[in-house]
């Protein structure tokens, strides 16, 4: 009995030490104190420092960079890639400044892409060309994270690169929300649907992007909806290509209508090769009447767009008032649906360039363009390619440009003729109206160097800027219309040219439009031809 007290005895003892031991932990903890530094000491954040300036490799040649890349290659135990060093050989560097960096097609997995960030971090490109690129999606993500730490490039083209995984739209997307630098990215040819489509709006709300070409990336549906849903609240988006996106008229025309009413920098959209119809034509010109659209090229060939539809623009066009340029061709619009048009393109005070090509037009739909032309005095481009333009429809435009002083390109293709005088007229006609728009072109030059030398400074300066903005966006515009533009040209659009005679071109009897017909009438060379049923002009 006597040992049993003892051992519990002990028990007792044993808990009451560990009790005491706790105690004074507890005791020691709270004895603890916490001091802090003054105001002035305290770190609130820290910024991440990036090299923009390049101060360190700006003095670098060429040369140098290739060397040092050929090092690069030798500590990631890769093989220099020939095109690149061969780029860097040729190439033109302007202060730390390249043109182009050219990586199409070329295979890049993680170790090939972690060398180039030597050439990433000496040099700022123009243009970055991973079009087709075989790049890994480690490789991708790491790439993309050096193009925005050293801002390397102003134009990034990802086009045909469907292998970039997560990681690497992470990436992308992380490029384009934060770089500050990167003013045009091409993602073309590479499926949108579902994370890539999501984290590319997302980046979008924030992004300082002014160019997206999106070409054949399957957005019709719900990746559309996203888009337009970031691009709604964008300031910093110009030009948006959707071409080949298969988008329909009902649902994704409701969202690019949407698009329209409530993006108000936007400038140019194009939407050629997709099936908006005339029932998704409504939608776009109801967006385009509203006092906050800033559209000033609209795309549409090859819609699907019938005369039927041409009544929506038929509403639209007299109230538009920032749309330069509207290219429909490719539609089957019709000799009707130009006679639909011509009343409300002469009440229009904005449309400058007017692309027709392949749309169904004959001789009949030519005059009544000849007596659009006799009305416009703004219009300065007209492409008619593609159509039925023959004898009497040529002449009725060389009539129309003795009057009209705006125009400066008339596109149309030649017809082959089986009878020769008709060839040989044909083609005196087209050099006559070649020679006539090129007179046109000469007194507007003359008409805009007058109006800037009798300018005051400050106004020069603002109308400077305006001819540059309007430079800007022709190269997109003459690409997509398909017309040849000269400078002189470009910056006559700030001046109305003076209605003056040529010294080319003596000035005659004024012709009207309602003349246009009765003067295509009587002409003796065209009667014989009138007669036997082959002229394809509508004789009254």
């Amino acid at each position: 009995m006597t040992g049993c007290s003892d051992r519990e005895n002990d028990e007792e003892g044993d808990k009451d030490g560990e009790i005491l031991k706790r105690t004074q932990k507890k005791r020691s903890k709270s004895e603890k104190h916490v001091s802090f530094p003054p105001d002035g000491q305290i770190v609130s954040g820290f910024s991440e420092h990036k090299d923009r300036g390049r101060n360190v490799d700006s003095c670098l040649t060429l040369t140098e960079v290739s060397s040092a890349y050929r090092r690069s290659c030798d500590k990631h135990q890769v093989e220099p890639r020939p095109h690149i060093l061969e780029q860097l050989k040729w190439g033109n560097c302007v202060g730390s400044r390249v043109r182009c960096l050219d990586l199409r097609g070329e295979r890049l997995d993680h170790r090939s892409c972690e060398a180039l960030e030597v050439i990433l971090k000496s040099l700022h490109f123009d243009f970055i060309n991973l079009r087709a690129a075989q790049l890994e999606e480690n490789g991708a993500s790491s790439l993309l994270d050096m193009i925005l730490y050293y801002e390397s490039t102003t134009h990034l083209d990802m086009s045909d690169s469907p292998s970039i995984g997560p990681s690497g739209w992470r990436a992308l997307t992380h490029l384009i929300k934060q770089s500050v630098c990167l003013s045009r990215l091409d993602v073309c040819n590479v499926s949108m649907l579902d994370y890539p489509a999501q984290s590319l709006s997302k980046a979008l709300l924030t992004s300082q992007l002014a160019v997206l070409h999106l070409h054949n990336a399957q957005l019709s549906g719900t990746p559309l909806y996203s888009l337009v849903s970031a691009l709604k609240s964008n300031r910093a988006l110009l030009e948006l290509d959707l071409s080949d996106n298969q988008l329909n008229s009902y649902q994704d025309a409701i969202q690019l209508g949407d698009l329209l009413r409530y993006n108000r920098t936007l400038q140019t959209l194009e939407l050629s090769n997709n099936a908006i119809a005339d029932a998704g034509l409504e939608e776009l010109c109801d967006g385009l009447k509203w006092p906050t659209a800033s559209l000033r090229v609209l795309l549409l060939r090859n819609n699907q767009i019938t005369t039927d539809g041409v009544v929506h623009l038929r509403n639209a066009l007299p109230v538009l008032k920032t749309v330069e340029v509207l290219d429909l061709g490719g539609n089957a619009l019709g000799n009707s649906g130009i006679q639909t048009l011509k009343e409300p393109l002469i009440r229009n005070r904005s449309l400058l360039h007017l692309g027709l090509a392949n749309s169904h037009i004959t001789c009949e739909g030519t005059v009544a363009l000849a007596e659009y032309l006799v009305e416009s005095h703004q219009i300065r481009r007209l492409d008619v390619r593609q159509n039925e333009v023959r004898v009497g429809g040529l002449m009725a435009f060389s009539l129309a440009l003795r009057i009209n002083h705006s125009l400066v390109d008339l596109d149309s293709d030649p017809i082959p003729e089986q009878d020769e005088f008709l060839m040989a007229t044909q083609k005196r006609l087209l050099s006559e109206i070649a020679d006539l728009c090129v007179a046109n072109a000469r007194r507007a030059a003359v008409a805009a160097t007058e109006t800037t030398e009798l300018q005051p400074e400050p106004t020069a300066d603002t109308s400077s800027s305006s001819s540059s903005t309007s430079s800007s966006s022709a190269s997109f515009i003459m690409a997509h219309v398909g017309m040849a533009a000269s400078q002189p040209s470009l910056a006559s659009s700030q001046a109305a040219p003076k209605r003056q005679p040529s010294s080319l071109h003596p000035a005659g009897p004024r012709i009207t439009s309602a003349s246009l017909r009765s003067t295509l009438e009587p002409h003796p060379a065209l009667m014989a031809e009138r007669d036997e049923g082959q002229m394809c002009g509508q004789w009254e």
